[in-house]
Parts: C-alpha cells; structure tokens; sequence
C-alpha cells in the first residue's frame, strides 16, 4: 500500500481535535448520521458514487479492492429504500474498504453491526433498493451543502463526519 491509501487506526481518530487544530480547511457534513458499523471511527481517501435508490453500482465497487479508502455514497437522502445491507458489507470487509457513509438508508442492522467496516448513514429501511447499476462513480458530490470529490480525505467518529482535502498531518 503506499503513504495515501493508508487509513488511520480508529484510535488515533478524533474529529473534534481535527476540527480545534485543522478548521480552516475543514468542511463538515451537519447530518444526523448513526453507526452501523463494527468501526466507530475511521477515515480514509474518498470514492464517490452518486446514485438513486439503486445500489448495482455499489455492488460493483465494493467488489473492487479498498485498499484503505472510503465510500461516499451520495443517495439523494431516499427515505424509500436501503442502499446497502448485510450482503454488501461483509464484501466492504472482504474487500479492505474502510468505511462508507451514505446520504440514504441501510437495512440489515444486526449483520452491519458484525461487518468490521465504518459504516454511517440516516437511518433504516427493510425495502431492498433497485439493482440496475445505475450511479456515477467518482464524481464530485453535493451533500448538505458540501462538494465532496474524489480523493479528498474523510475522518468520522461519534461526534461527526469531517472533509478534508488532503490526509492531515
């Protein structure tokens, strides 16, 4: 792996001392994520998928390697449908993806909780999504306000989601 695949170890992630030392250059997703995921914290480079109520092209990246990186999944905060499940976070585990944060729903509570793999998003939904492949992958996202591209770094905890441009010192 090198230097900017690399994530963090959770321990050493802290969004608030982040947030006091790199301000600045921050940029914070103000929506109320929760955990699903075995990995309360993690950070990672991003990949970004926007898509809506279908989640074929989420499959196909979780069945790439992650070497470390981080998916942002930008699902238009859909109320009608989950975006990922039991299923695909075991692949997100198997594949060495960090973590992943949706702007949409999960479903499968009790199988993510056992994915060791950080995982947030709004809520949940027990309706699987559509699975047609549609989604744009690494394209520049819009969510909350926020332009989230390809590449920049994310850093998560209990307290947040935080969006920095390069990995912090």
């Amino acid at each position: 792996m090198t230097e900017t695949s690399i994530a963090m170890p959770e321990e050493t992630i802290c969004t608030a001392d982040l947030s006091d030392a790199y301000s600045d250059e921050l940029a914070y997703l103000g929506l109320a994520f929760r955990d699903f995921g075995k990995r309360s914290a993690f950070s990672g480079p991003i990949v970004t998928l926007d898509t809506f109520e279908d989640n074929g092209a989420l499959r196909e990246l979780l069945e790439t390697k992650g070497d470390g990186q981080v998916i942002v999944v930008d699902g238009h905060g859909s109320t009608r449908c989950a975006l990922l499940g039991g299923n695909l976070g075991e692949l997100a585990e198997a594949n060495g993806w960090y973590g992943i944060v949706i702007n949409g729903f999960v479903r499968d509570t009790l199988e993510l909780a056992e994915a060791n793999v950080g995982i947030k998003a709004l809520g949940t939904h027990p309706k699987k999504s559509l699975k047609r492949g549609v989604g744009a992958i690494n394209v520049p996202l819009r969510i909350d306000g926020i332009n989230i591209y390809p590449g920049a770094w994310l850093y998560a905890d209990a307290d947040g989601v935080i969006i920095a441009p390069q990995k912090l010192k």
